[in-house]
Order: structure tokens, then C-alpha cells, then sequence
């Protein structure tokens, strides 16, 4: 009797654990909510969700790297560039709209080129060069943010493209086009990863990658594929991150990589067997941008912020890390 006591406080100990960063964020957000009574009205969560769609769509991006390479926070699959491609991506639509004046077309296609690229160096770093995928996308985020600023020459470079302003003023039946284009974007990434074969090789390689080449699966192409299809995510996002900024602006990708990273692994709460998902990463991306949100509404000190953002993704990683280390000994 008193062993099956002992497992079941066990069992609700590791469950309270593994719960703890989604109930610290839920703890935050009541206070906020009774600090701030406008923080539940509709126009500042309607504010919210439209605020989210960039760091979803990355959020998106970094799973599928993570389900292709593991959800080990040290050796598995991380990319820590994708914010940096895409604030590559927006400087180049900012310049070629605002100074180069090139059609829409060419802008498209040069972006898409330019994340694939992106995508691609990160790929050949740890396929060919075999460098560990959190040192290899730790310099080339270094690198593509110091390219960024040599382009722009670290300076704002403000657009009011007519279509940049309609997807971030306009809507549709009272929905933001910003939100219509996160819920396409969505559709389709849970579609690839959760609901086709494709997606199911991707997790049989995460989880590992021995097994899946005993299986027959080609883990080389597999690994490869998550690369640059989270390149895509990243190339999906620069039009509402430039939508939602006016234009480019120096300096925004290390704070939207915290919250990238954040928002990814904290998504791990939300599914029953504790691993990375797309439905995840979209209500951890909408769980921290209201976080920020509410702290900004307090007039919180934006360093302020950044520390307690840092905090929080130490508790996340760290209780990923234990839960990794948990399963590894079982």
C-alpha cells in the first residue's frame, strides 16, 4: 500500500513538474490581468493575437528542426538563425521597396532565395562540416545580423507600401489579414508534420535517428528537408514582421530569438507526450507576446523585461533538459 502511495506522489510530482512553466506563465498572466484591467479587453487581445504572427510562424520553423534533429536543448535540433533570416528577409523588402524600387515579383523570388540559402549554409555546416546544430546557427545568426546591418547600415528604414499597409490595417469579416495568413501558414505546417508521411519520417528521425536509418529512411535528406523548410517559415515571417514594424529596424533579432526559443519549448506543456508540436508553438507564441504585452502595459522597463524573459527560458530549458535526462535513465 504504501509503495503504490509513494508511485502515485511520484507520478504527480513529475506531472507537476513538467507542468511548472506553463503554470508559471499562467501565474504571470493573472497577475497581469489584475494589474491591468485592459489587458483582457478585446482590442488588446485582438492586439496580442496579431502581434504573435511572426513568432509563430518562427516558432513553426524551429519545430520542425527540432522534431527532425531530436528535442535534446544540447545536441538535438535547434536553429537559433531563423530570426535573423527573416530580419535579413525584411531588410531586403524594406530596401527594394523603399530605394531600389523592384517589382513585387523579383522581391518575392529574392527572398524566397535568400532563406533557402540561409537554410541551406545551416544544412552544410552540420551535414558536411558536422558542427553541432547549436554552434553552427549561433554563427550564422551572428553572421546574417552582421549582413543585415551592412546592408542597411544599421538604420530605419521606414515603408508604407499600400500592401504593407492593407495586411496590417485590413480584415476580413472583422479578421485581421494578419491572423487569416497565421492560420494558412498554420494549416499547413500542421498538415506537413503531424498529418502526412513526410512529417511522420521527420519525428521517427528525432526520436531516433539509428532506428529510423534501420527502418530505410534516408535521415541525411530527412535532417536536410527540416532545414530548409524551417528557412521557408523564416521567409514566411518577413512579411508580417515588416508589416508590424513599418519597415526595418536594427537590433530585432535577438530579442525575437529569446522569444522564439521560448515560445517553442514552452509549447512541449501543451502535448501529452511532452514533445514539440505546431499546435504548441502557436499557443507559446501566444502565451509570451501576451506576457510582453502586459508587462508593456505596466511599463515595465524593457531591460526589465529581457531579464525576466531570460528567466523564463531558463526554467523551460532546464525542465526540458531534466525531463530528457528523466527519459534517458528510465
Amino acid at each position: 500500500m504504501r509503495t503504490e502511495i509513494r508511485r502515485f506522489a511520484t507520478r504527480r510530482s513529475v506531472a507537476l513538474f513538467e507542468k511548472f512553466p506553463l503554470l508559471l506563465f499562467v501565474g504571470l498572466l493573472v497577475w497581469l490581468s489584475i494589474q491591468s484591467p485592459w489587458f483582457l479587453s478585446w482590442q488588446n487581445i485582438s492586439l496580442m493575437l496579431v502581434q504573435s504572427v511572426p513568432l509563430a510562424i518562427l516558432s513553426f520553423g524551429l519545430v520542425c528542426v527540432i522534431a527532425a534533429g531530436g528535442d535534446d536543448v544540447v545536441s538535438g535540433g535547434i536553429d537559433l538563425s531563423l530570426p535573423a533570416i527573416a530580419v535579413f528577409g525584411v531588410a531586403l523588402l524594406s530596401l527594394g521597396m523603399n530605394e531600389w524600387l523592384t517589382p513585387w515579383p523579383l522581391l518575392l523570388l529574392l527572398m524566397a532565395a535568400l532563406s533557402l540559402l540561409c537554410g541551406g549554409i545551416n544544412a552544410l555546416l552540420v551535414l558536411v562540416a558536422g558542427l553541432p546544430p547549436l554552434l553552427a546557427t549561433l554563427s550564422t545568426s551572428v553572421a546574417f545580423t552582421g549582413l543585415t546591418d551592412l546592408l542597411t547600415g544599421q538604420r530605419r528604414i521606414s515603408v508604407s507600401d499600400p500592401l504593407m499597409v492593407a495586411f496590417r490595417d485590413g480584415s476580413v469579416l472583422g479578421v485581421p489579414y494578419a491572423l487569416v495568413y497565421l492560420l494558412l501558414v498554420f494549416v499547413g505546417f500542421q498538415l506537413l508534420l503531424h498529418h502526412t508521411r513526410f512529417g511522420q519520417h521527420l519525428q521517427a528521425t528525432g526520436g531516433s535517428k539509428d532506428m529510423a536509418q534501420m527502418s530505410g529512411l534516408n535521415v541525411r535528406r530527412l535532417i536536410l528537408s527540416s532545414w530548409l523548410i524551417a528557412a521557408v517559415a523564416a521567409g514566411l515571417a518577413v512579411f508580417p514582421l515588416l508589416a508590424q514594424g513599418s519597415g526595418s529596424s536594427s537590433g530585432t533579432a535577438t530579442p525575437l530569438l529569446m522569444e522564439t526559443v521560448l515560445a517553442t519549448f514552452l509549447g512541449t506543456a501543451f502535448s501529452r507526450r511532452r514533445v514539440v508540436t505546431v499546435w504548441g508553438a502557436l499557443l507559446g507564441a501566444v502565451l509570451v507576446n501576451a506576457l510582453s504585452n502586459g508587462l508593456g502595459l505596466l511599463g515595465v522597463n524593457i531591460f526589465w523585461v529581457g531579464a525576466i524573459k531570460g528567466a523564463l527560458i531558463l526554467v523551460v530549458l532546464s525542465a526540458s533538459a531534466l525531463q530528457q535526462k528523466g527519459a534517458n535513465q528510465s
